[in-house]
């Protein structure tokens, strides 16, 4: 099954969602005992290569307001980092 992020999103007050997932993840560890050991999380990141910096992935504290003007290009280059964590260890970047 795939979904979103903004699908997997939990507001504070969706209390029967979080219900369902617990009575779900309970269901699942009494039919597979390491079904803990089983999970994997993932990301990604992008990180452009002329400096741009994307407001969704990062914060940047400053004290005072530069006015940074950031030209951007048609195509910007960009790197793409990968990594997932599970019972097992670390797999990628």
């Amino acid at each position: 099954m795939t979904r979103t992020r903004s699908s997997l999103a939990i507001h504070q007050n969706d209390h029967q969602a979080r219900r369902r997932f617990v009575e779900w993840a309970q269901n699942e560890m009494a039919v597979v005992p390491d079904f803990h050991k089983r999970i994997l999380f993932s990301d990604e990141a992008h990180f452009w290569l002329n400096g741009y910096v994307n407001k969704q992935n990062g914060r940047i504290w400053n004290e005072a307001n530069p006015q940074v003007y950031i030209e951007t290009p048609l195509h910007p280059e960009k790197l793409t980092v990968w990594c997932a964590l599970w019972a097992g260890g670390i797999i990628g970047p």
